[in-house]
């Protein structure tokens, strides 16, 4: 089993769109995410709670992404049938949660125009 939780301020989400622009993020975010926020009326909040969700998946997979080469783009928020939000694992993320033997990935996450959250918690047998 492993757990993680990241906390994002919006401010400085909002503050590097500003500064660089949104392609900033083409290297952390998957076309289909970027696609998603740059529709959304605040796409800062929405960049910022995938971030967080990104974060909380890493630390779930016990250890540093960086170190083991798992890539932003690895872990993709989705939307499920249902409408809520959902994680859907790549490459490397996907690789090492086997290693984990995740049988099943849950994902919360919340928002305000101050900070996005979230939880990812990974169930093994």
């Amino acid at each position: 089993m492993g757990v993680g939780v990241d906390l994002v301020e919006v401010s400085r989400v909002g503050a590097i769109i500003a500064d660089k622009g949104a392609r900033v993020f083409e290297r952390l975010l998957t076309p289909a995410e970027r696609a998603y926020c740059e529709s959304r009326p605040d796409p800062a909040t929405h960049v910022a709670v995938r971030l967080a969700a990104k974060e909380a998946a890493y630390k779930a997979l016990q250890g540093s992404a960086v170190a083991r080469g798992i890539g932003w783009r690895d872990i993709e928020v989705i939307r499920a049938p249902d409408g809520r939000p959902d994680l859907e694992l790549s490459g490397l993320a996907q690789s090492r949660a086997r290693e984990l033997g995740v049988k099943r990935v849950l994902l919360s996450l919340s928002h305000t125009h101050l900070a996005a959250v979230a939880v990812v918690v990974l169930e093994t047998d």
